[in-house]
């Protein structure tokens, strides 16, 4: 079976078969799936899924490119649904450099810092977002960092040298159908992830794999990365969805499906 760690569900192009869309995925052996937030308003939806759906599970934060002015009342927010009970992270927070009109700089920095602590305080997982900040976040993270942060780097596309770094403080890494892109060459970071570090993503409705790239993705299309993984590792596909569910249900803190 497979965990999709990252699928926003909310998005209004599922709103009309979203039903189906999980259904396809159960079909495809895709078992459980987290669907993060990138606003309170998001998260809203996320978890009225989340209690609509069995085995669907879902994050609290604010997306980078939502940070900008935010008041001490989004952030009390957010600590106070990481109770919930089907919240398993707080995420997606993280740093977006590539759209520098979204949010300043220090405000991404101060909604980071602050959603970090939170998730050490309510002992949760984050859900890493990075664009074309690679220093910023990685130093903010280690400062963060006395051994009780874990969390996700989702839809890694940086170098093979940041994944090591990002392994040695202490992170998980995923890839999305990025991976199958032509023009995406990410088959050495896909090496250098150890077993007990991978994970697996589709970041539906984005980076939707090939062959069916340009369309809307969904979670049933997670065993066609998970193909492209196996061939870049050298391993079957089977190896590929025991050890990426194993570190989905670990980091998580997943149950077993009910019919499993």
């Amino acid at each position: 079976m497979f965990i999709d760690t990252h699928c926003h569900l909310f998005w209004d192009s599922y709103d009309e078969d979203l039903g189906e869309v999980l259904a396809r995925a159960s079909l495809a052996n895709v078992r459980q799936v987290i669907i993060p937030a990138t606003d309170l308003a998001t998260y809203k939806r996320a978890s009225e899924i989340a209690s609509e759906f069995e085995a669907v599970y879902c994050a609290v934060g604010i997306h980078p490119h939502d940070t900008a002015g935010l008041e001490d009342e989004a952030f009390e927010a957010v600590e106070a649904h990481a109770a919930d009970a089907n919240v398993v992270a707080i995420g997606e927070i993280g740093l977006d450099y590539y759209y520098a009109d979204k949010s300043p700089k220090q405000d991404q920095h101060n909604a980071l810092h602050r959603q970090l602590e939170i998730a050490k305080r309510c002992d949760l997982p984050v859900i890493i977002h990075n664009r074309d900040s690679d220093e910023d976040l990685l130093a903010i993270c280690k400062e963060h960092q006395d051994g009780s942060l874990r969390g996700q780097f989702h839809c890694f596309s940086s170098s093979p040298e940041y994944a090591e770094q990002v392994l040695e403080a202490g992170f998980h890494i995923s890839f999305t159908g990025n991976v199958t892109f032509k023009k995406t060459d990410l088959d050495e970071q896909l090496r250098v992830v150890p077993d007990d570090r991978l994970l697996i993503e589709t970041d539906s409705p984005f980076m939707t794999p090939v062959p069916y790239r340009g369309k809307r993705n969904e979670p049933s299309y997670v065993p066609l990365i998970a193909e492209y993984y196996a061939s870049i590792r050298g391993v079957a596909p089977e190896h590929i969805a025991r050890i990426t569910t194993e570190n989905a249900r670990s980091l998580y803190h997943l149950p077993e499906p009910s019919d499993a």
